[in-house]
């Protein structure tokens, strides 16, 4: 929401003869109503009557100044001061025309002059404050209105440039994110001002920036009565902030059938621009196409339109269509917030992150410190910013295998296409029956390059190193694939992996060398269906081999709290059966139906909780025997500390055949650290 500054209050006083007064009195009306271009002509025309009158030339002067002739007025005003530099009336006037030409700091200095030299002068006061709330020293501009108002209690014009001076202080509040303070300065305005429209709007401004929905819900409501289409437009879009999108539909709606019964075109052009939103945010985006088409029509290329046509592309994944649209939005209006910011959001999505880094910054240039595009950079930061990641687990199944690990990962982008990272893993199992156990440990390097926006490959290779009751080695382990995105809402990950077996202390013994072909593939759509699907060909170094197929067909019920569901389907075949080795039947099949709820990590709030349950049930069929009921169940709560740091606990049960290697019930818990170990990325995040 703009926030408007103080307006200069005009006031002049004449110095006039007895003789003049009742003839310029039809000058002094137009003065004083506001209609300058006719009060310019009425003493243009005194003045070649009489020349030198100084009413007449200070009306002159003030006429031209606010009919849009500021540089002239100030000529005028400096002549007049030249010849009479001892007149106070003229000296009032000069400074004023001072601010008309937004010479603010030179106002300043001629000012600070004027109230040391005339204390008790109402005028003088009331313009140094209007003057220093221009240059943004909002504490003095107050200081400097109060003794305006000292001199002259009561006074309308100094109350109102009170007003727009803490307008523009709490707007220096809010970008500070000191919203207390801010609240604080709209509270006393609407004590001067009881239910002040454009006091209550950037209140309500600040309880959407701060997310503190029942104040805003209060607030919206008191403009209610006499404004309901701001209300319905604002409380709107409070529930789509507080995540009850069809409650903002229904009041957009609301808002929308009332506007067909006024006339302000903007109250309007805001209300069908809610509306077309809230379609938005509800998925329904057959519908708001149609709109967005007719707007298009009726409103050709105002940037409004084009950012709800924008908005639209970034929700069905159409980037191209979206960075389009903010284009032509800046090339209206290249300071554009919309625009700025908006293009920020799509070279994000889309994976072009310089473009994205300089888009955002430019926005910060123009808005400095503006809420949404400060978070926007935070989250392009979190992605750039050396992490360390610090995994502790405890596991068991019913075949009496236990083991106790720690995975220790460190990731150090060094710029926005290069990446580098290690991990080390210390893994240990017992087996409390055959008292067999093993140790293995675990080290890789590793790099990924970005090598275009929609592909990047990554590169892992290390050693594990194990030591068995039996057996000692040291063996290569090699993870290396591409990640992709071949078409609009696909994403594909091809790739190679060399592991070790290593789930039990036996199968650490046997130095079973496991290498994997596998391919990964997901295809969104924008009636909330996906379909994901696995393959792994996998060849062992104990000549056995492996191919395994996983499909899930899901169904995303919200986005926010996301919350899907689905059917998974499972095959396994190995050409070897060995079953005292490990689960390796001739085909396995397993059909399970799915839940998943959960709040992401990445969206979770400063000092606030994230959290994933998902739960499976279903049969499995080992070679020809008879259907086995399965089950999965695994959940994770976690807290984010700070930006950069966040924890969480986890655990996990499952008996479905294929989820260990030994075909037993598998339980695991376990404890997961995550920090952020700078403040922003190491390297330059700008092109110049």
């Amino acid at each position: 929401m703009k926030i408007l500054y103080p307006k200069i209050i005009f006031f002049f006083l004449f110095s006039i003869s007895i003789v003049r007064a009742q003839d310029m009195q039809e000058g002094f009306t137009y003065l004083e109503k506001g209609n300058f271009a006719k009060a310019e002509i009425f003493f243009e025309n005194v003045l070649k009557e009489y020349p030198v009158n100084k009413t007449a030339q200070i009306c002159y002067a003030r006429a031209i100044g606010l009919n849009n002739q500021a540089f002239k007025s100030l000529e005028l005003f400096k002549q007049l001061e030249k010849e009479n530099p001892d007149d106070l009336e003229i000296k009032l006037n000069y400074a004023e025309s001072l601010l008309w030409n937004k010479k603010f700091s030179e106002a300043k200095i001629y000012y600070t002059t004027l109230v040391d030299e005339n204390p008790k002068n109402f005028v003088a006061h009331l313009g140094f404050a209007n003057t220093l709330s221009n240059l943004k020293e909002f504490e003095n501009a107050l200081l400097n209105v109060n003794k305006a108002l000292d001199l002259s209690p009561g006074n309308g014009g100094a109350l109102i440039s009170k007003k727009y001076i803490k307008l523009g202080f709490a707007n220096e509040k809010v970008n500070a994110k000191q919203y207390d303070e801010a609240e604080k300065f709209y509270d006393e305005i609407l004590v001067d001002f009881p239910n002040d429209k454009e006091t209550l709007l950037n209140k309500a401004n600040l309880y959407l920036i701060s997310k503190q929905i029942e104040k805003g819900n209060e607030v919206y409501k008191l403009l209610a009565t006499e404004n309901p289409n701001i209300a319905l437009n604002g409380l709107s879009l409070l529930a789509h902030l507080n995540e009850k999108d069809t409650e903002a539909l229904n009041l957009a709606t609301e808002s929308l059938e009332k506007s067909k019964s006024i006339t302000d075109e903007k109250i309007i052009k805001q209300t069908k621009e809610r509306y077309v939103q809230a379609l938005i945010w509800n998925r329904k985006y057959n519908l708001s196409e149609e709109n967005i088409t007719l707007l298009l029509e009726k409103y050709p290329n105002e940037n409004w339109v084009l950012a709800l046509s924008a908005t639209l592309a970034i929700y069905k994944s159409d980037f191209k269509q979206s960075i389009a649209d903010y284009s032509n939005i800046l090339k209206n209006d290249s300071n554009s917030f919309d625009g700025n910011l908006g293009i920020a959001n799509a070279y994000y999505a889309s994976g072009e992150i310089d473009k994205a880094y300089n888009s955002v910054y430019n926005t910060l240039d123009i808005f400095k410190n503006q809420n949404d595009a400060s978070n926007f950079l935070k989250k392009l930061n979190a992605e750039h910013i050396p992490i360390l990641e610090e995994k502790l687990s405890y596991s068991f199944d019913n075949g009496d295998n236990t083991a106790y690990a720690s995975l220790t990962q460190i990731t150090f982008p060094t710029s926005t296409k290069w990446s580098f990272n290690t991990s080390y893993q210390f893994r240990k199992t017992d087996n409390k029956v055959t008292l067999a156990n093993a140790t293995t440990n675990d080290f890789t390097l590793g790099t990924t390059y970005k090598f275009h926006p929609k592909v990047s490959f990554t590169m892992n290779a290390g050693v594990s190193n194990a030591k068995g009751f039996t057996n000692s080695y040291n063996q290569l382990l090699v993870h290396t694939f591409f990640k992709m995105k071949p078409l609009k809402l696909q994403d594909l990950e091809i790739g190679y992996k060399r592991e070790m077996q290593n789930f039990n202390s036996d199968l650490i013994n046997k130095e079973i060398v496991s290498n994997n072909l596998y391919a990964n593939y997901n295809i969104s759509t924008n009636i909330k269906f996906g379909w994901f699907t696995q393959y792994f060909y996998t060849t062992q170094s104990d000549s056995n081999t492996r191919n395994l197929l996983f499909t899930s067909l899901y169904y995303n019920f919200l986005s926010k709290p996301v919350l899907k569901g689905g059917i998974n389907y499972q095959f396994i075949t190995f050409k070897n059966q060995v079953p005292t080795d490990y689960f390796s039947p001739k085909k396995f099949n397993a059909v399970e139906i799915f839940a998943d709820f959960l709040k992401d990590e990445n969206s979770a709030e400063v000092k606030s909780i994230f959290y994933n349950a998902n739960a499976a049930s279903g049969f499995q069929f080992i070679e020809d025997g008879d259907k086995q009921w399965t089950y999965r169940i695994q959940a994770k709560l976690g807290y984010r500390f700070s930006d950069r740091m966040l924890a969480n606990v986890y655990g996990l049960r499952s008996n479905i055949a294929s989820a260990t290697a030994a075909g037993f019930t598998y339980n695991e818990f376990g404890f997961r650290l995550k920090w952020l170990l700078f403040s922003k990325p190491i390297f330059k995040t700008t092109i110049d």
